[in-house]
């Protein structure tokens, strides 16, 4: 966690040398990113702003950002890139204070892997084997196309889905997004909440990207 927290400072600073660094610091999400690129992982994943909509900042520097996507091989814009890149690893090299705490907490705290019935250590970036992003996105997967307790909205022609792994109290959601003119939704994000009921319901009543889906 010590080599993390350092490697997310350094990335802090918005230069490209110093992105760079940041990311070969930490050997493991060097190969996690190339292993993925490799396996085309990441357009199971639709698109998301860098830009938090709980603080109207960026959770990563523009440096960091680029880095990510010249890494994973995939063109983007700033400030909106892909999500499963930007969810996973980009939120581990976050240290922007959130509402909610630093984004990085759902992959190195046991909450979310517990609620989605995993060992409390299932998304921890370093473990050996698949990739954060590989066992994330199965997770998210089978939460998403299995789970009874969902929902579906069309936000200006766009599919989406939230699907939870309980029906009230503490729960792991997913949530995905249909790119604009397609039918499937893609993969934005998955997360603990403190009550899933009360996110359905939010999600049901009143229709729009959220979760920082573009």
């Amino acid at each position: 966690m010590d080599d993390l927290t350092t490697a997310a400072t350094r990335a802090q600073s918005d230069s490209a040398t110093t992105a760079r660094a940041a990311v070969d610091s930490l050997p493991w999400l060097a190969a996690a990113l190339e292993d993925d690129r490799e396996h085309g992982r990441f357009d199971a994943w639709g698109r998301s702003t860098v830009i938090d909509e709980n603080i109207g900042a960026p959770v990563i520097s523009r440096a960091l950002f680029d880095e990510l996507h010249r890494r994973a091989g995939i063109a983007a814009q700033w400030p909106v890139g892909n999500a499963g890149l930007l969810h996973c690893y980009g939120y581990l090299l976050s240290l922007v204070e959130t509402p909610y705490g630093l984004k990085r907490e759902r992959w190195v705290t046991p909450a979310l892997a517990e609620a989605c019935a995993l060992a409390p250590d299932a998304f921890l970036p370093w473990l050996e084997g698949a990739t954060l992003l590989h066992r994330a996105g199965a997770a998210a997967s089978g939460i998403l196309h299995s789970a009874s307790l969902s929902g579906t909205a069309t936000v200006d022609g766009r599919h989406t889905r939230v699907g939870v792994t309980r029906e009230q109290g503490p729960a792991a959601l997913v949530y995905a997004v249909a790119a604009v003119s397609e039918t499937t939704p893609l993969l934005i994000t998955m997360f603990p909440v403190a009550d899933a009921g009360v996110v359905l319901t939010e999600f049901a009543s009143t229709p729009r990207l959220r979760w920082n889906a573009v």
